[in-house]
This record gives C-alpha cells, structure tokens and sequence, in this order.
C-alpha cells in the first residue's frame, strides 16, 4: 500500500491499517517561510493564508443565499443565535482537524484512514461524503447567474437555463486555468481569495453604510450575540442549512484542511505540496506523514506552530465568517423591509439584492450587487472545485503504490486531466435544480458530517506525541459539534422521511 519507514529510522504508529510514521524534528516557522523573523506584517504575508482559503469558499452559500435568506423570511433573533453558535463550534472544529495536520503532515482523508477499520473504509467514505455533499455544483450556478445579468443588463428567466449552464461550465474552466500557476496551487488561490474577499467585504461595508439605516445595524448585532430559539415557523431545512454552511460547512470542514500541509504548516513541510503546472516544479510528496519527537525543543516549537494555527483560525476565518454573515443579511433584511418588496424565496435569492438595490437606489448599485454575487459564490467555488479534484488526488496518492508509479510520483498528472472530467460531470449535474436547492442538499450532507467526524478526531488526536494532544475541553466542544449539528441534520432527514420535521419552531 505505501512505503514503510527508512530502515533505522525512529517511527510512531499512530492507528492502524496505515504505516508508521517517521519521526522527525519540526521546523522551525523562520525556516519554512524564508525570513529571519517573524513579526506581525510577515505573519500577515506569509503565515496567514489556508483561513483566506477557507473564508473566500466560506462567504458564499451561507453569507450570501442562506443567512439572507433566512433572515429575510424570519428576522435576526434566533436566526443570529444559530450563526454565532455554529461558527464557534466550526472554529474550534477546524483547529481540531488542522492540530493533526500539522502534527503529521497527513491530510484528513488520509489521517482518517488510520481509525479501525482501517484506510480501505474511512478514507474511501470520506472521500465519498465529501463528493456526495458538495459534487452538485449550486454555487457555480448562482455565479453564472449573476454573470448573465452582469452581461446582458437583465435577470435571468427559466428560458435562459441552457445558457447558464454553459456560463457554468466557461466558469469551471477558468478556475483550471487559474490552478495551471504558481510554485504552488494553495499559494495561488490564496492571492486569488486575498484579492476577491478584501474586495467582496470592504464593498459590502461601503453599500451598507449608504444605504442600510442604523436600527438594521443594531438589530443585526443584537441577533448574533441574543442567545434565542429560532423563530416560530423557522423552515428546519432552510435553518439547517444555515447552520451547516455559516462558517465554512460545519462537519466537512476537514476538505480545506489540506492546505495547512501545503502551506508548510508544520510537519506539513516535510511531507510535500503540489505544485503548480507553470511557474512550479513538483518536488517529492510523501505518501505517509512524519511527526515529532517528544522533547522540550519541539515541544517549544509546537506552541509557535499551535499559536499560528488559532491566529489564522479565530482572528482570520472567525472573524470573517461573522462579518461576512452580518454585512449581507443586514442588507437584505434592510431590502426586504422596503415597500412593495416581497421577501427573498430560494429562487430569487442569487440575485435579489440586486433586483431590489436597481429599483430602489441606483443602477450602479445593481451592477455592484451582481458582481459582489458572482464573485461571492465564485470564489466558493473554485475552492469547492478545487478541493473536489485535490482530495480525491491525494487520497489515491497516499493509498496506492500502483497510482504512485502510474503518474511517475507527480500526481500533477492526475490533478490536471481529472479537474477537466469533472467540469463534464458538473456540467451535466447543474441541470437538476434552483441553486439555492442544490446548495441546501450540501449543506445539510454537511451537518451529517458532524455526527462522524469528531469521532475519528478524538482517536485520532489522542495518539498524538504528548505536546500535540489536545486539553479535555478539545474533547467536549467536539462533542458539542455533534450535538448541535447532528440536531439539525437529524431534523432534516426526518423531515424529509415524513413531510413534517422531528422538531418545530
């Protein structure tokens, strides 16, 4: 299955079914990213980056259809409770994930496959999950429809399907073009998402300082931090969409996490990352992880590594996720409140605040909401699509020496022909439903997630050398990820089972 550990080499197993892992100094941060030191603007540049990938897929469905739209139906007490709660528990959540990343070097799909039964179930599982729950492609829909209107100054009908999907397609092949650059593919998509989530959030703040008034503001606010069951007649669906998809996409989160490998987070620099088509030159990827001795030097160095991760964590993606949240919903909170308007319904929803800004303000703003959307819901996803192609690569790469000596150790050779395929198939799935729907579909898969995932962490992360393993708190917000988001999921299914939810609000 893979290569075994050096001969003479010190190794820790950690599980089962895969093999050892050899044991190796950590790095020091200096070292990784190419600088004497390490201050507050070159942890900007350097450190700070898989959060900016994270936050460029997560201010998308949530933020920009879902959040919206519930608060548009419902208003903020309640509906702001829920985000708040889950972008918490996603928080912690993900620092969970990324602590056996960087203690490793393995990425989840293959960490995961170090839990009993062993590799041939949980990573082929996970990688199923993962494509089951996000394959469906709503948020490139969405995109393509706010470009249509971008282009053609009109929002689409339903006579216009055909073209939109071919928008869609048009869209899927620039993000294979965008990957094509770069030493490496996550440092390239970071740029990307540094540029689309600077522009998408101090534009939002702009337009909502013109046009939202103060009370929405407040009352905005008040609902995120106003502990309140969701409100009477709350659509279980729609609320738990929400819940899975504030944030990032609650119990998949672990999709994004690969990117602390390649960042070279750790012991992620000394496993390997893929490297760009152009600009880049694919250097060995270890098929199995390597961790540190338990010592007091790299005990020191694992704190250094363990601060980084909760900047980029809870300053960065948390801090985003719930600005993200608050600028949209307030707006259309604000919109929906206009006279004669209707409320937003997950049909209007991908281009409502531009409907409503064009007859109440300004052609301009018209234009600006479409393409805050398109680049909103673009951004989700190419890290979608992205992540989709890369998982999948690493998980063949990491499980099968045969795959290994078919792409002659450059899983480029993979990553490129298969992201072409999958445009094809995404193409054909896009013609299934309204993206708000499809988005849905995803978000509660998400929450399923929830209910399996901390599981295999709490395993997982208890078999890690001494320093890395997490405090009993660790263990108890995971449980509370399974609780909360398990709820939700639960409601939906039964919903789905029986016409009528488990739970009403």
């Amino acid at each position: 299955m893979n290569g075994a550990v050096a001969a003479g080499k010190a190794s820790r197993q950690i599980g089962v079914s895969r093999p050892p892992l050899e044991v190796e100094d950590l790095p020091e941060p200096e070292e990784v990213f190419k600088v004497p030191r390490l201050g507050t603007w070159e942890v900007i540049r350097f450190v700070i980056g898989p959060s900016l990938i994270a936050l460029g897929i997560s201010i998308g469905s949530g933020e920009w259809l879902l959040g919206p739209l519930n608060v548009g139906q419902y208003g903020f007490i309640g509906v702001g409770w829920v985000i708040t709660l889950s972008a918490i528990l996603q928080v912690f959540y993900n620092v969970e994930i990324a602590r056996y990343v960087i203690a490793t070097g393995e990425v989840p799909a293959l960490g995961f496959g170090r839990t009993p039964p062993g590799y041939w179930f949980w990573t082929s599982f996970t990688v199923f999950l993962f494509y089951f729950a996000f394959i469906w492609g709503g948020w490139v829909r969405g995109a393509s429809e706010s470009l249509f209107a971008l282009v053609t100054g009109r929002l689409p009908t339903p006579q216009d399907s055909g073209t939109i999907v071919w928008m869609a397609t048009f869209l899927m092949i620039v993000v294979f073009l965008i990957t094509l650059f770069g030493r490496k593919i996550s440092r390239t998509l970071e740029l990307v998402n540094w540029a689309t989530v600077g522009f998408i959030l101090l534009t939002l703040i702009l337009i909502d300082l013109i046009v939202v008034p103060g009370r929405k503001w407040g009352e905005g606010i008040l609902g995120l931090i106003t502990p309140a069951l969701p409100p009477k007649g709350s659509d279980p669906t729609l609320l738990g969409g929400l819940a899975g998809f504030t944030a990032l996409a609650s119990g998949l989160n672990w999709f994004v996490m690969n990117y602390y490998r390649d960042k070279g987070y750790g012991m992620g620099y000394r496993v390997g990352f893929i490297s760009g088509l152009i600009g880049g030159r694919q250097e060995e990827i270890l098929p199995v992880g390597k961790t540190f001795p338990e010592d007091a030097k790299n005990a020191r160095l694992w704190r250094r590594w363990f601060r980084y991760l909760l900047v980029d964590q809870w300053v960065v993606f948390f801090g985003g996720a719930i600005l993200g949240m608050l600028l949209p919903t307030i707006l259309v909170s604000h919109l929906a409140s206009l006279p004669g308007v209707e409320a937003p319904t997950r049909a209007t929803m991908p281009t409502y605040a531009a409907s409503v800004l064009g007859r109440f303000y300004s052609p301009v703003f018209f234009y600006w909401a479409l393409l805050a959307g398109f680049l909103i819901l673009f951004s989700t996803q190419l890290g979608i699509y992205e992540s989709l192609v890369r998982n999948f690569t690493d998980a063949m790469y990491g499980t099968s020496a045969s795959f290994r000596r078919l792409v002659h150790g450059d899983p480029r050779l993979f990553y490129y022909p298969f992201m072409l395929g999958l445009a094809l198939l995404i193409s054909i799935i896009l013609r299934l439903a309204l993206p708000t729907q499809l988005i849905l579909i995803s978000a509660n898969m998400s929450n399923l997630g929830s209910i399996i995932f901390p599981f295999v962490l709490m395993y997982l992360n208890s078999k890690l050398p001494a320093p890395a393993r997490p405090r009993w708190w660790a263990y108890l917000m995971l449980l509370l990820n399974v609780l909360f988001f398990g709820f939700f999921f639960l409601n939906f299914v039964y919903q789905q089972l029986t016409g009528a939810p488990l739970v009403r609000f």
